[in-house]
């Protein structure tokens, strides 16, 4: 029976898909571990409540009201998890970011939705990185495409795809005229290389170049930049910021996979609908959320009419509630 054990064990560890299988086990633990932690702090709060009852103490009912926000956070975002059960919420996330119609306006609103959107990551325990950040000459980005890895990466950020839109006094107009932009979020989950995408080497056009153009410090000028075309789709996918060009040929064939992925899903979504999954333009109409700095501040997202007045907080990355909201009517089926 000990060698029967002794041979499983060995076959486990030797098998294709073990890394993936300890990877969930760990993101189970780690689930486990905080509604646990929720119930510590539960009873805790229920003593300090006791203790407040018998005794006037206002550090200890500061430390109470602290605690019971903190708690009330945290069990409202564990709560959510339970509802991220889509295929792929739990992956790791590919953003991509296109200005849209309205030239350097737009391009300079794409820049402010790419730091946007690394900000987010950093408050929220997330590591972004930028694969590459292109534009033309003058201020912002044409596109940006931003690797972002941890726990439910991708269930989260799915709530950002879509046209994202800017009304403010543009800083390139000399007559100070207010000028409306656009730029598309695009979210697709991250796959190894044991995910079967289908992807024929014939079908590829694999064009090597030196980085340039913006992207500041997230850009390695070397000649070791890739370009993909899958000819079929004529999606174009780059990587320019990997120290070798192995390491960024590697990486663009992941945001392949993942856009053959969305571009699959689209097609699926309009075979069940002429509506749900349609590409929208970056244009007038089409946005999922307006940004308004002029003639008032607002943050609203029209999807679920969640809004928020102060939009320099929403630019410095604190988009979660308009996350959770989506997530939250999304799953009673409102959006």
């Amino acid at each position: 029976m000990k060698l029967t054990q002794q041979s499983s064990s060995a076959d486990f560890w030797n098998s294709e898909g073990h890394e993936e299988i300890l990877k969930e086990l760990s993101q189970i633990n780690s689930r486990l571990e905080s509604w646990k932690f929720i119930r510590s702090e539960y009873e805790d709060l229920i003593t300090l409540e006791t203790l407040l009852q018998e005794d006037d103490d206002h550090e200890l009912e500061a430390e109470f009201f602290r605690r019971a926000s903190d708690l009330r956070s945290r069990l409202e975002r564990e709560s959510l998890l339970l509802l991220l059960n889509e295929p792929y919420d739990n992956a790791s996330a590919i953003l991509m970011i296109h200005a849209g119609s309205g030239g350097l306006d737009s391009q300079d609103w794409a820049g402010m939705l790419m730091r946007m959107y690394l900000r987010y990551c950093e408050r929220s325990g997330l590591k972004a990185k930028v694969i590459e950040a292109t534009a033309d000459e003058g201020e912002g980005i044409k596109s940006a495409t931003i690797l972002v890895e941890g726990e439910y990466a991708y269930g989260f950020l799915k709530a950002e795809r879509g046209v994202h839109r800017l009304v403010r006094i543009s800083p390139f107009d000399s007559a100070h005229r207010r000028h409306t932009s656009f730029a598309s979020v695009l979210v697709s989950p991250e796959f190894s290389d044991d995910v079967d995408i289908e992807i024929k080497p014939e079908d590829l056009k694999i064009d090597t170049f030196r980085a340039s153009g913006a992207g500041g410090q997230y850009v390695n000028r070397t000649d070791s930049a890739v370009r993909i075309t899958h000819l079929p789709t004529g999606i174009v996918v780059t990587c320019q910021n990997e120290r070798s060009q192995h390491m960024n040929r590697q990486t663009a064939m992941h945001v392949l996979k993942s856009r053959l992925y969305e571009l699959a899903e689209q097609e699926r979504q309009e075979e069940l609908s002429s509506v749900v999954g349609e590409k929208k333009e970056s244009t007038w109409g089409s946005q999922i959320r307006s940004y308004v700095l002029h003639p008032y501040t607002m943050v609203k997202d029209h999807r679920t009419n969640y809004e928020k007045g102060n939009i320099q907080s929403v630019l410095d990355g604190d988009i979660n509630g308009f996350i959770m909201e989506y997530l939250r009517q999304k799953a009673r089926g409102d959006v």
